[in-house]
């Protein structure tokens, strides 16, 4: 049984009005889809390639392509452990196998509650913050495995929970709903950067640092100008010399006969 009404297929078609070349809604389109069913169904496939104009097969290339589309039903919250070097050296492996064993689940499964689901991820360009936990693709910084525990079991509970750069914590279903182009009202929580991002920006500031003006790119310009003609006077130097040095060897050759 199918969860989008008219309603929805009104937003499906709302969205992809946005774009010039309305395909381009696709990837969108497939998260409203998620944000009512919960997941990438036959249905909401059908919708979308129904209103873009596009086969079912084409839509569904996209939707097993990327990882942000799931094929299962997912959890009220999605939690996520980067596995990737740092943040496993760091501790995110070992985060991940308490984890699994705390909620008794695999990887891309969900505990028997509804309430969370766990997968491992790749990097989340976060590695200052190592090791990194995502909950619905929000940041969870600096994790330990008993920070994560206690992170999971206060979902779990139904406890308003912060991100360490960003809002207050949303379900999974809705914050799909902001990722299709719904807001939801919170940008503007919490810091969009941490002390650590901001070190490089901190160290300009104090030792009065800035970009090269453009005058750096036109002296580069010449420069790289200035060195090859300098590599092709070499190289006409080069061949004249060897040119000398042949033409002395056969006046060489014609005496010795």
């Amino acid at each position: 049984m199918t969860l989008l009404t008219d309603e929805t297929f009104g937003e499906l078609e709302a969205i992809a009005a946005r774009y010039p070349e309305p395909r381009s809604g696709l990837l969108p389109m497939l998260h409203l889809v998620q944000s009512v069913e919960g997941r990438i169904t036959p249905e909401g496939i059908e919708a979308c390639a129904e209103i873009l104009g596009i086969s079912a097969a084409e839509v569904s290339g996209v939707a097993t392509f990327y990882t942000m589309y799931k094929r299962k039903p997912v959890g009220d919250y999605l939690v996520g452990v980067c596995t990737n070097t740092l943040c496993a050296v760091m501790g995110g492996d070992a985060i991940f196998e308490r984890l699994k064993d705390h909620l008794d689940v695999g990887n891309d499964e969900t505990t028997a509650d509804g309430k969370i689901t766990l997968e491992h991820v790749e990097c989340n360009a976060a590695c200052d913050y190592a090791p990194v936990m995502m909950v619905n693709w929000e940041f969870m910084d600096n994790m330990t495995p008993t920070s994560a525990v206690r992170l999971v079991d206060d979902l779990r509970e139904g406890k308003e929970v912060t991100s360490t750069r960003g809002p207050r914590l949303c379900t999974w279903k809705e914050a799909e709903r902001v990722l299709a182009g719904f807001p939801d009202g919170r940008v503007d929580e919490g810091p969009g950067a941490g002390a650590a991002s901001l070190v490089g920006l901190n160290l300009a500031r104090q030792n009065s640092w800035s970009a090269p003006s453009g005058g750096g790119a036109e002296r580069k310009d010449k420069s790289i100008e200035s060195g090859t003609a300098e590599t092709k006077g070499g190289a006409v130097a080069q061949a004249d010399t060897s040119r000398a040095e042949t033409e002395t060897e056969q006046e060489e050759g014609k005496k010795s006969d």
